[in-house]
């Protein structure tokens, strides 16, 4: 491994730049176990790649299986990718105001046109978690500790953390962390002797700009954890971080203008664009914290936990979940390592301060509301860029803090066996001037602890079977229908003509209809559809799920609750066609399955005796729309 630069004074000469060094094996055999266990992750999927989804969230499975469509489709007609009416026909959708992952979707459209939006999904699910594993591995290693097991560890957390896999389960966008790591890595890099504001600001303006088009979600989660590392280490070594100021700024702001010039016109067309909206109905993110029970419950997709354990503290989002192994291994460390080691002193601030933050508006514990109150309810709910956001994931923050305690842990322990080196006095400039990233801190922690060999075994151990228990297991997955031949092999074509959508019964929803929206999902959305799995605007311009529910798309949800025939009126029938037409309407077609008999007698009721045209049932509505 590459020693830490030495410290340098503010009046000192730029230090020389380290030469690249090529991966070494340890690099190597990282990178290797990391995609392992991200084929191993994904591997229920692979057992019937065409036909399976999330059994957790197979929605949000289906989802982003459209979205992968929707960037090869994009690309290869050359449209806007920030907008899509092949979704809620008529009225569109605004991509970039739901989860879109631009950033993925369209440099990856070659594979979805040539193998399909389901491997896509897969490969890069799979793909994404070794991916932000390793590029953490890279940031441990060049910045903050020596020891190649240390930054193993650490990046192992940081890209397989709990609350990362649980969102595995149907949310790639929150799994898709590679480049945060590097923009962490660059923020904290920002100033220092002997570096290039312009491009360091350049190269940190190109990376948020990308970022932007990922998550931006979880881009404003890494802004607002870099603003505490940045205060906290102002705090502790306040003529370092002057010395730093000028150049630290004017990067800074080099990178914030670039990133405004690539993204100004994206954001505001989320905001501004056709079928955008302002906050949630009801704000209904904000409630979502995390329960104080959480911290210390194994979670469900671990060797150690199971499907019941979400039942011990009610549903919620997993992005703790530590088990209390590590949670009591974690605050044995902070305080051995806090009082010596910077980086731990920075770490000890984003636990406290994420984890406060992740409670929400109520403190929770094991499931029961207690009375008191947590920092989310000083908040307004539609506070800008907040609005949108769920406390509970906050704690995302936390695990992340919680992957560097580790490292710096393991790298102590790797240096307790080895003779502590002489202290030699350094002037208090250049002490001051030490870098937050530099591997300095771990290696005082570590000399601390020379001469103490019984501590490294005990360590090790500790440190060992606190994470063993979250090892995790291959995500479940769930067997799907495939589409019917009349989909995929084109039969719809003579009967949808170019400005016309095709019906599909039921009309896709978040809650209805994931069969169908997979239909436009995989024919590379050949043909639009009305309905769909997104968030767009009520009346009044408020985010909601769905598109506005129509008379007919109630009725046709309504019997599939009920399974039940309602009785059929001709006001029924008058709102059908008026559906029909507003959704401009071609053909309705439902699956020809036993179980949507009583759709097909629904349908029938509504708009006659249906056609049956390969394996389906088929309403040609034209005569009655046009």
């Amino acid at each position: 491994m590459a020693a830490p630069a030495a410290p340098a004074g503010p009046d000192a000469a730029p230090a020389p730049r380290r030469p690249r060094r090529r991966p070494a094996r340890a690099d190597v055999l990282a990178i290797g176990a990391y995609v392992l266990l991200g084929v191993l992750v994904c591997l229920n999927y692979w057992g019937d790649v065409q036909h399976r989804v999330s059994s957790h969230l197979p929605t949000d499975h289906s989802w982003f299986e459209w979205l992968f469509s929707h960037g090869a489709y994009s690309l290869l007609h050359l449209e806007n990718p920030l907008f899509t009416t092949r979704q809620n026909a008529p009225d569109g959708v605004n991509m970039m105001a739901n989860t879109s992952m631009l950033g993925a979707t369209i440099p990856l459209a070659p594979v979805t046109l040539l193998f399909g939006p389901q491997v896509t999904y897969a490969l890069y699910l799979g793909g994404a978690l070794a991916a932000t594993a390793a590029t953490s591995y890279w940031m441990l290693s060049r910045h903050l500790v020596r020891s190649p097991a240390a930054a193993f560890l650490g990046g192992a957390f940081l890209g397989f953390a709990p609350g990362i896999v649980h969102h595995a389960n149907g949310q790639p966008n929150f799994v898709s962390n590679y480049l945060l790591p590097v923009i962490v890595a660059r923020v904290l890099a920002l100033g220092a002797p002997g570096r290039s504001w312009r491009r360091d600001g350049v190269v940190l303006g190109l990376l948020v700009a990308y970022q932007v088009f990922i998550n931006e979600e979880m881009l404003l989660l890494t802004a607002l954890a870099c603003l505490v590392v940045v205060l906290a280490y102002a705090a502790q070594r306040p003529r370092a971080a002057w010395a730093r100021a000028r150049g630290f700024l004017a990067a800074l702001g080099l990178g914030g203008g670039l990133t405004l010039l690539l993204t100004a016109y994206p954001i505001w067309f989320q905001f501004n664009g056709p079928q955008s909206y302002r906050g949630l109905q009801g704000g209904v993110f904000h409630s979502w914290g995390e329960d104080l029970v959480a911290f210390v419950t194994f979670p469900r997709d671990t060797i150690a936990g199971d499907e019941a354990v979400e039942k011990t503290i009610g549903l919620t989002e997993q992005n703790t979940w530590f088990g209390w192994p590590l949670v009591l291994v974690a605050l044995v460390a902070l305080v051995l390592l806090v009082r010596r080691s910077l980086a731990a002193r920075i770490v000890a601030v984003l636990v406290a301060v994420f984890t406060v933050a992740a409670i929400g508006p109520v403190v929770r514990f094991d499931g029961v509301e207690t009375d008191v109150d947590g920092l989310w309810s000083y908040i307004p709910d539609d506070l800008p860029l907040v609005e949108m956001m769920m406390p509970t994931r906050l704690a995302l923050v936390t695990a992340a803090a919680v992957g560097v305690l580790l490292a710096l842990a393991w790298d102590a322990l790797a240096r307790s066996g080895r003779p502590a080196a002489p202290r030699v006095p350094a002037p208090r400039a250049a002490a001051d001037s030490a870098s937050a990233t530099s591997a300095a801190p771990a290696a005082s922690a570590g000399a601390a602890w020379s001469g103490r060999r019984w501590l490294r075994p005990v360590g090790y151990a500790a440190l060992a079977l606190a994470v063993l228990p979250l090892v995790p297991r291959p995500l479940p997955a769930q067997q799907i229908d495939p589409p019917p031949r009349f989909i995929t092999s084109g039969g719809w074509r003579p009967y949808v003509p170019e400005g016309r959508t095709l019906v599909p019964v039921p009309i896709p929803s978040n809650v209805h209809g994931l069969p169908t929206l997979r239909w436009s999902a995989l024919t590379g959305h050949e043909f639009p559809i009305p309905g769909g799995y997104f968030i767009g605007p009520n009346e009044l311009g408020e985010g909601t799920f769905g598109a506005p529910n129509r008379p007919t798309s109630t009725l046709i949800y309504a019997t599939m609750d009920s399974g039940t025939l309602p009785v059929v009126t001709e006001e029924n029938r008058r709102q059908a066609v008026a559906d029909l037409r507003y959704w401009r309407a071609s053909v309705v077609v439902l699956g020809a399955h036993p179980r949507e008999a009583v759709l097909r007698e629904l349908m029938t009721a509504l708009l006659g005796p249906a056609q049956r045209v390969d394996d389906v049932w088929l309403w040609d509505v034209r005569p009655l729309v046009d």
